[in-house]
């Protein structure tokens, strides 16, 4: 530390800075579950048509892939060779060094590309639920081949704002982290105005697709209160195309999001708090709580693919198969109670519901 600034200038790796097993550990889990994810998406490619939501899927687990490859093997050969990632390129006047920058870099274009994806995802499902005649008419995957593109420039131009003098990327300890600089000193304004600019951005991103979730469900709740006692709904989106949408279909997309988008703000949040925390001058640096927060953000790449797997539609099926099976039984168990009590019980079945549970069943077996 140097004036009570928590950002690091040693050339070697603390010994206290973390075991690199368990660094090592959470590399082969993130690479191991973005790949499995990847042939996940390419099985369900093979066996249904290529979909506007699955392009930004598949954009999503590519960026977490990647993330995961360009930064997790720097922390290990910190780790091997004992040298911080500023020993590694040569120290700089202002603490830092082509190495660092690179890894601040990466790791912050990699946090906002990642949340801009999964707002795109839920852009998406927003505007198919909330307008679907005009969503069947003019959109199409062509939209997600310009949307990813765009999402890696912007997310690369505001990155690249410290090497232009506007903020500046800095080591923490234990020598093997690089990020943004959280704890500017008092002439350092544009660095101060980057960080806050940076949380704010994420901030916004997440209040948006949390907002976009919420209107996902509303709209999937006056669906299910329309649908009630019919088989589907068939949408006409065009002369040339007619889809099938069906409420199971929309309430697995919105369950992925769900889950990913609390994944994402569990790990975010923290590193959010400490920017705003460490721009007030009043309060006190916490060099542990700004490494913490940064491992936490670390964490999101690897979380993601296991979840988008667990909730597979084959997955789910399981699941509400399980939950239908023990629901069976229980109403077998109530009805022969009532024989034996030899008075009539009435069993709330609704048509609808049951008739929406078998359309269920056989949209996800289509998956």
């Amino acid at each position: 530390m140097d004036n009570g600034i928590t950002w690091y200038r040693g050339a070697t790796v603390e010994p206290e800075g973390g075991s690199p097993e368990v660094s090592a550990l959470m590399f082969v889990a993130g690479v191991l579950g973005n790949v499995l994810a990847l042939v996940v998406l390419e099985l369900r490619r093979r066996r249904r048509h290529c979909t506007l939501f699955r392009v930004l899927v598949t954009a999503l687990v590519v960026t977490d892939l990647a993330g995961t490859c360009m930064i997790s093997p720097l922390v290990q050969v910190a780790h091997a060779l004992n040298t911080s990632l500023v020993g590694m390129g040569g120290m700089k006047n202002n603490g830092t060094g082509p190495v660092c920058a690179y890894f601040g870099f990466t790791m912050t274009f990699f946090s906002l590309s990642t949340l801009a994806l999964l707002l795109a995802m839920t852009l998406e499902r927003c505007i198919a639920i909330a307008w679907p005649y005009q969503y069947g008419r003019r959109v199409n995957i062509r939209y997600g081949l310009v949307a990813v593109p765009t999402v890696y420039a912007l997310s690369a131009a505001f990155c690249a704002l410290p090497f232009a003098g506007f903020g500046g990327y800095v080591q923490y300890q234990p020598g093997t982290w690089c990020f943004i600089n959280m704890n500017p000193q008092d002439h350092e304004h544009e660095d101060k105005v980057f960080a806050n600019v940076y949380a704010t951005l994420m901030l916004a991103m997440v209040l948006m697709v949390v907002a976009c979730n919420c209107l996902v469900a509303y709209h999937l709740v006056l669906m299910y209160r329309r649908r009630s006692g019919t088989r589907g709904c068939t949408v006409v989106c065009g002369k040339k195309d007619r889809r099938h949408y069906s409420l199971a279909e929309e309430v697995e997309h919105l369950i992925l999001l769900v889950f990913m988008t609390v994944i994402f703000v569990i790990c975010s949040l923290p590193l959010m708090i400490r920017v705003y925390i460490n721009s007030t001058d009043k309060m006190k640096k916490n060099h542990k709580a700004d490494l913490d927060a940064l491992r936490y953000m670390s964490v999101n790449s690897i979380i993601d693919p296991w979840a988008f797997i667990i909730l597979s539609p084959s997955v789910l099926r399981f699941f509400w198969g399980a939950l239908c099976k023990a629901s069976d039984r229980g109403a077998s168990y109530r009805t022969s109670l009532a024989k034996g009590s030899g008075h009539p019980l009435e069993l709330c079945q609704n048509n609808a519901i049951s008739t929406d549970i078998t359309h269920f069943n056989k949209s996800a077996q289509m998956l």
